[in-house]
Parts: C-alpha cells; structure tokens; sequence
C-alpha cells in the first residue's frame, strides 16, 4: 500500500482531514526520499499498528521540523541514532520516541462532551521517565550491564552530542496538546530534574504562610509501589545525554493547531548544544549556584516569534 493510500484511510474527506493528510504524506515521501529512513519505514507506517504509525510519523515529522531551521539531518545506518547533524564539524545524534499511552486513562485519552475528567499528571510523567530511561539506556548500555550501548559499540564518540526526542503526542487527549505538567513546566523538566508541584508552606499553630515554592520530588510512585527516579540530569551516570528535545506534532500543524516544543539541557553534560540551535519555543538552562545547587531558567528559543 502506498502511503498516500494509507492516509486516505486514516484521514478521509476533504477540508481539514485533507490538509493533515497532506502535510503527514509530504513529510513521510521528503522522510524516504532523503534516505534518512529505514527499508522498512512504508511497511511499518501502513501495517495498521498504532505504535508503529506514531513512531514512523514521529521521525519524519521531526526531520521535517530540522530541515524547516536549516538543520539537514543526515541517516545514520549501521543501528545507531535516527539521525545525526553536523555543527561545526561536531556530530549531533539525535534519538527519537514517541510512548505509548500505557497507564494513562482512557476518560482523558477520548474524553466525553460535558463530562469532568482529572489531569493524570503522574501516569504521564511516568511514560515521559520510562521513554527517556529507554533512549538514555540505548546510548550508555543497560543500567544493570546487560546490554551495552551505542557509546561501547563504537557508534557514538565520547565527544559527540546526545539528544533524546520525545514527542508526546500519544499521551494527551484531543482537546489540547500535553507537554507541561503539574508544576507548570514540561514533563521533561518534571522527569531530569525531580521538579513537583507547586507548594504553599504554612505554620501550623498561626497558619500564616511561611514559604512557597515547587516540590523536590526525586521519586515518583508506580501504581503497585514502586519507586521511579525523575533526575536523571541531576544522576553523573547519564553525562552523555546532552538535552531531551520535548515536543507534540501530528501533522494538525497544517490546520495552524499549536505545535509545542521545547528543549531542556543537561547541565552535567559532557557534550551540551548550543542554546537556540534546535526549532523549540522554550529552552530550560540550569545553571550552578555554589557546589550544591542549580537554578533552572527559561528562555526563549528560535520558534518564539513565530
């Protein structure tokens, strides 16, 4: 089946279905056609799997979005990285993933007209740590040694950049696009560097308020109990892992739907990237403050005045 044909079925009729279709074709015939995508890529698009369209759709959307800024990702074969930049005569892998909604409600995923639903914040932050466990783990080896990772098979180079693209697009509903959590910042922040809700500090015996701030939350409960880490920039272990390119495209984009992105830098990084060079509205720099402490800091990014 062609991939025009594929689509017609996912998204029939004209008007705004017609420019989705449009826009995802473009971008998956510009995928195959610059020679970044795998011999499988079309079979995997059109074999009626919903984890394999969203991570198809997801790679060549994304190429589509460096190509957009002037970045022209090159294929990297031999099992490494979906694609590689060269900056400056430096490599810049970059690893794409698109989780699965496993966990997530269903009243959020298709919400009913009228009906009032809870955000689940914390079963979506808990696809956003295992999505980056996963990519982390395919680029430094399995944590417990079992399998080792592109760095040990000699793909990637110790000096190289390292970047891990989550598109969320999978765990929200139809409402509205899901990247920022319960603290206000994206899951991504959430999930590197153990940052929680918002709080309010209160002294119990005036009850005046004493002090607010975000939650330190270095761990988050799984529903039978267990304990999953969210710092992973703040654990030396995954130094190489340079930034995690947050973002939710799905081809609506044609129809002027909002395409949020985002980038958050390791500060322990061996390898970091520049500020501004990846399409992202908003950049998250943390900063040293003494020996033991980061400052996280917002700032804009290339797409904001767009």
């Amino acid at each position: 089946m062609s991939i025009e044909n594929f689509l017609l079925q996912r998204y029939p009729g004209s008007g705004r279905q017609q420019k989705v279709r449009e826009e995802i074709a473009s971008a998956c015939n510009a995928f195959v056609k610059s020679g970044l995508s795998d011999a499988e890529f079309i079979k995997e698009l059109c074999s009626g799997s919903e984890q394999k369209y969203w991570s198809c759709i997801s790679e060549a959307l994304l190429a589509a979005r460096l190509c957009n800024v002037g970045l022209n990702p090159a294929p990297s074969h031999g099992g490494g990285p979906d694609f590689l930049l060269i900056e400056k005569r430096r490599k810049i892998w970059i690893e794409v993933i698109c989780p699965e909604p496993k966990g997530v409600p269903l009243d959020w995923l298709n919400p009913e007209l009228g009906k009032v639903i809870d955000f689940p914040h914390e079963q979506i932050l808990l696809r956003w740590t295992s999505a980056i466990k996963e990519k982390a783990e395919k680029q430094i080896g399995n944590l417990e040694g079992a399998n080792i990772g592109y760095i040990e098979k000699g793909i990637v180079a110790s000096e190289d950049a390292y970047i891990i693209a989550v598109n969320g697009r999978q765990m929200r509903n139809s409402t509205f696009p899901t990247l920022i959590g319960i603290s206000k910042s994206p899951f991504a922040v959430e999930a590197v560097f153990a940052v929680g809700p918002y709080q309010i500090s209160v002294n119990r015996n005036t009850m005046e308020q004493t002090g607010t701030g975000h939650q330190h939350r270095p761990l988050i409960s799984k529903r039978k109990g267990a304990l999953v880490p969210a710092y992973t920039f703040l654990d030396k272990r995954f130094q190489s892992i340079s930034a995690i390119w947050a973002v939710d495209v799905d081809g609506t984009s044609a129809n002027e739907n909002s395409e949020p992105m985002h980038v958050v830098h390791n500060p322990n990084a061996n390898n970091p990237i520049p500020i501004g060079l990846l399409p992202a509205h908003d950049e998250y720099v943390a900063t040293s403050i003494g020996t033991e402490e980061f400052k996280l800091n917002r700032v804009e990014g290339r797409l904001k005045s767009q």
